[in-house]
């Protein structure tokens, strides 16, 4: 039995993704009313992605959802449960409460992972009984179409912690990686930071306008990174990476040097780049929403390619 805490977006995914994986799924909410919602939401998404071929695993949608329940209560939910998923909103506090409400009732056998994207397992886990059998798993959103999962733990967390949880996300068709020690933002949102840090100084400064700055990423080294990561990049870009290093270390450290000090993310750059992007997508949930409909199913189709290029 696997266990999502809260049935908000990130945890009817999870619960979306692991039943595809076959595994048993409990949901768990305060309120029955936002359970009813997040299954029939379940039940609309996997029935449209089966008639549009993009449901994953091997099951068919009915036999997925027959592999999800719903509960309202903490104890019942937790019971028989080998790995607990808390998918609650990013606030220290509320996830402080629910870790230590978790910490009186689980066994020593079961996980407590945290789908958090920024508070750090320190802060999260520190006096816990149980902290030896906790640990972050980071997903991306949506985590059903990306499959990336950041697995970080606390100074504390048990190895065989880390390796479990590593196992199962890879299990269930997402793909992990390991952090060796916690550290702020993580590993995806600190490389996420610096492109979104650079963008900014480059509008901001009037260099290009915010439109042909996505396209850059979009069109440029988007495609690339779709595929293979920016040290194998250096690496396929010169005769390996030491080679890469002699030829253009000189010229990087150049233009790094010209990189200016952290945006303030406020003032002037703010409107223009709202300008520009409400234009382009104005911000009506109706819009935003047919927008984000979009991004999902463009990277449905990235990952099935991706799926065959692996086979092929």
């Amino acid at each position: 039995y696997f266990f999502f805490l809260f049935s908000g977006l990130i945890g009817r995914s999870w619960a979306m993704v692991f039943a595809a994986g076959g595994f048993k799924v409990k949901l768990y909410d305060i309120a029955q009313q936002q359970l009813t919602s997040a299954l029939e939401n379940i039940r609309k998404q996997m029935k449209e992605m089966e008639k549009s071929g993009f449901l994953k695993g091997a099951l068919s949608a009915e036999q997925q959802l027959a592999l999800i329940s719903v509960c309202t209560d903490l104890k019942a939910t937790v019971e028989g449960a080998t790995f607990i998923q808390e998918c609650t909103p990013e606030n220290l506090e509320l996830k402080k409460k629910i870790f230590g409400q978790l910490d009186l009732i689980v066994g020593d056998n079961v996980i407590l992972s945290s789908s958090t994207s920024c508070l750090l397992p320190s802060k999260l886990f520190t006096g816990l009984k149980h902290v030896k059998q906790c640990i972050v798993s980071h997903p991306v959103n949506p985590p059903y179409f990306v499959p990336l999962v950041e697995i970080v733990p606390h100074p504390e967390t048990d190895p065989s912690t880390t390796e479990r949880t590593y196992a199962l996300m890879k299990k269930i068709g997402q793909s992990p990686v390991k952090l060796n020690r916690e550290i702020e933002g993580f590993v995806l949102n600190r490389l996420q930071y610096a492109v979104i840090s650079e963008a900014w100084r480059l509008v901001g400064e009037g260099v290009i306008s915010p439109t042909d700055l996505d396209l850059v990423m979009s069109d440029g080294l988007g495609m690339r990174y779709a595929f293979i990561g920016p040290l194998e990049t250096m690496h396929l870009n010169a005769e390996g990476i030491s080679n890469y290093c002699e030829r253009y270390a000189e010229g990087m450290r150049l233009v790094l040097n010209t990189f200016g000090p952290v945006p303030e993310f406020s003032g002037e750059t703010v409107q223009k780049v709202n300008q520009a992007l409400s234009e382009k997508i104005p911000v009506v949930p109706k819009v935003l929403d047919a927008r984000r409909k979009w991004r999902d199913e463009c990277l449905t189709g990235l990952a099935k390619l991706k799926t065959q290029m692996k086979s092929d």
